[in-house]
């Protein structure tokens, strides 16, 4: 395989950063400060600012080529937002739209479990971020996967509840922080409010909660397998020699 070809198969990194002014901070301030009348005015500066989020989303999802389940319910969640503000529907569905999806993303991740299907390993345990195939044969010389196995439930279990803690701390967001009428610019006001204090309030508690999580997964594969913090995860050199060719 060529450089050109591997280079042509690597989905395009994004930066989070310019993910949070994107998705964040512009559409926050147009909110705010371009729904005036004498402005934008409340439609226009609504549809400017569902526009950023909703263009960066749709060019993640066309440039790598792939279908990102998160990336489309938030594409999805930005329209329904822009739904309620353009048909001026009560503020009250913005809590409720606000609380649903998370809440039933939640519920999903503990039905895929059920169904064979953990979330987890998609995440965390899997061969790009963990290396799995070490961690296996570990857990099979030393008679301790039915633990893993259950200690990963756990840590399932745990991952649906970052999303209920989304979906109750979005709900009491929207309903305390707007207030006024949908499609004014008081309410454009208060959902751009909304949206920024969404970042530290939700966003960064539910990144802490899934490196604790990670945490907790590199503990129990520490304590089960012996395995040091270098040998489970996976390197730039070890995934080097994974790609060399067997002689």
């Amino acid at each position: 395989m060529t450089q050109t070809d591997t280079n042509k198969k690597t989905p395009a990194k994004q930066s989070p950063f310019v993910d949070l002014i994107v998705s964040i901070v512009l559409p926050s301030i147009i909110l705010m400060k371009f729904s005036g009348d004498d402005k934008l005015g409340a439609t226009n500066a609504l549809i400017l600012a569902l526009a950023f989020p909703i263009g960066y989303g749709l060019y993640d999802w066309f440039i790598n080529g792939k279908r990102n389940m998160m990336a489309v319910l938030g594409v999805v969640s930005v329209m329904l937002t822009g739904g309620i503000g353009l048909l001026k529907l009560d503020a009250q569905w913005l809590a409720i739209k606000e609380a649903a999806i998370p809440l039933c993303i939640g519920i999903g991740v503990l039905v895929a479990n059920k169904l064979g299907y953990p979330l987890i390993r998609k995440l965390l345990f899997n061969p790009t971020i963990m290396n799995v195939e070490k961690i296996d044969g570990e857990l099979d010389k030393m008679n301790t996967r039915a633990q893993f196995e259950t200690r990963l439930d756990h840590a399932n279990t745990l991952l649906a509840g970052t999303f209920l803690f989304s979906a109750v701390m979005n709900y009491f967001l929207a309903k305390f922080i707007v207030t006024s009428e949908s499609g004014s610019s008081a309410f454009n006001e208060e959902l751009g409010r909304m949206t920024l204090l969404s970042y530290p309030v939700i966003a960064i508690p539910s990144m802490i909660m899934m490196l604790a999580i990670f945490w907790f997964i590199w503990r129990t594969v520490n304590r089960l397998t012996g395995l040091t913090l270098e040998e489970i995860m996976v390197t730039d050199g070890a995934a080097t020699d994974t790609d060399k060719p067997e002689k």
